[in-house]
């Protein structure tokens, strides 16, 4: 079937889009968009410059989060390496790549792995909400992240054909599979983990870029999702584990080799999304279709990357709205005071479900794991908080606007370090917050942005109120803010944790920003840089 006639298309403005419908068998149907993608896409220049802001954020947080040892990423890239050819190359050979930091051929599926876990454990890189706000039924609202890149360069490093513009492409419909996906299925409400939507992407990209047939690609999902769903039991619990920033990685190792297993021969489950007995259908009933329709980008600017959200610091993404509240406030009102938190008498979060939930558990007010920290609201604005009461930048209003702000307190891997996350004056702000659900004013609002207010009430009695916050810094939808700018600040803040020479970080992300002029060769070696390391763990006591 020529690719013309293959699928449903939509024309409008200046993009197109296809539609894999719920009557048809979108497994099978993915695999033939992927291949025409990869051969006939046409992203906008926009798109590739966006994408490209996202992995170089990926990376940055990768090999930092290296630099310090923690824990998962440090035990998969030793795993890594213990399957390594122990010889350096920039040679591609099948079914190897690359861990960060190395030049050392490991099998592919073990550097998705560590790289991944690497890229995910900060909570730092891109995220996605799932909402499209022009298409009816698309607004599920799944959580995403941007974990999933090193997919594509591992299979750049298997195939020497593949060039820079190639791999900037298979990020691209990496991201669309996945973001697009999470508009039209909600993975949370069915206590399913939101990692299942990228590892699906990653499977069929995967596939596409290392010659498997669209049949083929239908049995790789087939099997993922038959085989590998994980559940929120990764992130429930009062202190968070290892598994809550690994859950990308491991569940896409499963789907690599999924797929691996099907380009052998292995036939999975045809045409899952109609399965009645596989998650979609099993929690979406229907009289026999896909719960959905499937949009997806073909050219132009209109392609879920462009609705994904940056994290300027390391926090989880549904306190951004009660941070770019809180720095207003600094920024219009002068009432802290150096190294006293007692200038304060309380603070009022309001926001939505699902943050009221997920950040707001009680479980959190007290966390004593960095995993669980990043994921406390009372935690993250505290922490803040206690930063300002010590920068002169802030006390001394040396600032010019909130750019400024973000940057002269954005939060860094040391607010998060053991010694930080017991630090009395953070815990002392702690004990004054106060966190509250907003209801449908609030819930309403949510995915389209992240509706939060916050107030604070001073020893004085004066109250300062943010109003409404929807779209914060870092927000696909804000137009505020100059992201590159801070976005450069957070690279080399968490840059130089791991290339101490400024120039070789200069040199490093300038590399990242050139993805699609590099060759074959250049990709071999994009993610190998010296790592310096610390001489423990950030998370040691």
């Amino acid at each position: 079937m020529g690719s013309k006639r293959m699928f449903a298309r939509i024309s409008r403005r200046k993009f197109s889009v296809v539609t894999l419908a719920k009557n048809t068998n979108q497994a099978l149907e993915l695999g033939k968009y992927a291949l025409n993608f990869m051969k006939n896409g046409q992203p906008s220049p926009a798109v590739v410059e966006r994408l490209k802001l996202f992995h170089t954020d990926s990376v940055i947080c990768g090999i930092s989060a290296l630099a310090l040892k923690t824990n998962a990423p440090t035990v998969l890239r030793d795993e890594a390496l213990k399957y390594s050819t122990k010889k350096e190359s920039t040679r591609a050979k099948t079914g190897y790549a690359r861990v960060f930091g190395s030049k050392e051929h490991v099998l592919a599926e073990k550097a998705i792995v560590a790289n991944c876990s690497a890229v995910r454990e900060w909570d730092s890189n891109g995220t996605v909400f799932g909402f499209n706000k022009d298409i009816q039924g698309h607004q599920a609202g799944e959580f995403g992240h941007n974990d999933f890149y090193p997919v594509v360069i591992a299979a750049c490093q298997q195939n020497r054909d593949l060039r820079g513009r190639d791999a900037v492409k298979a990020m691209i419909l990496l991201d669309e599979i996945r973001g697009r996906l999470a508009e039209v299925f909600s993975l949370k409400t069915y206590k399913i983990d939101h990692v299942v939507h990228g590892a699906i992407a990653s499977a069929v990209t995967y596939g596409a870029l290392l010659g498997a047939t669209p049949e083929q690609i239908e049995h790789a999902i087939g099997m993922f999702v038959a085989h590998y769903i994980p559940f929120r039991a990764i992130r429930a619990g009062k202190q968070l584990s290892d598994s809550k920033g690994a859950s990308a990685a491991i569940s896409t190792e499963a789907a690599i080799l999924c797929m691996k297993r099907a380009m052998n021969g292995f036939i999975g489950p045809k045409d899952i999304f109609r399965n009645p007995e596989a998650i979609f259908r099993l929690f979406e009933p229907t009289n026999g279709d896909s719960p959905f329709n499937l949009v997806l980008g073909e050219k132009g600017d209109d392609f879920a990357v462009m609705g994904m959200h940056f994290k300027l610091g390391l926090y989880e993404h549904q306190s951004a709205g009660a941070i770019e509240g809180l720095l207003k406030l600094i920024q219009q009102n002068a009432f802290l005071e150096q190294g006293n938190p007692d200038c304060i008498d309380k603070v009022k979060i309001i926001a939505y479900q699902p943050a009221f939930g997920i950040i707001g558990d009680p479980a959190k007010r007290n966390p004593t794991t960095r995993q669980s920290a990043d994921h406390s609201m009372v935690y993250i604005i505290s922490a803040i908080l206690r930063k300002a009461l010590g920068n002169r930048t802030i006390l001394d209003r040396k600032f010019s606007n909130l750019d400024d702000i973000w940057r002269a307190l954005m939060l860094e891997p040391e607010d998060y370090s053991y010694r930080a996350v017991f630090d009395q004056t953070t815990r002392n702000i702690m004990s004054k917050i106060s966190f509250e659900h907003g209801g449908k004013e609030y819930d309403s609002k949510y995915p389209e942005g992240i509706p939060t207010s916050i107030k604070i009430t001073l020893k004085n009695g004066n109250t300062l109120d943010s109003g409404f916050v929807m779209f914060p810094s870092g927000h696909a939808r804000n137009t505020a803010a100059d992201l590159k700018a801070i976005l450069n600040y957070k690279f080399n803040l968490l840059g130089k944790l791991a290339i101490a020479d400024s120039a070789q970080l200069n040199e490093y992300v300038e590399r990242l920003q050139k993805l699609e002029t590099l060759d074959n060769k250049s990709l071999q070696v994009i993610y190998d840089c010296n790592i310096k390391y610390a001489p423990k763990s950030i998370d040691d006591q």
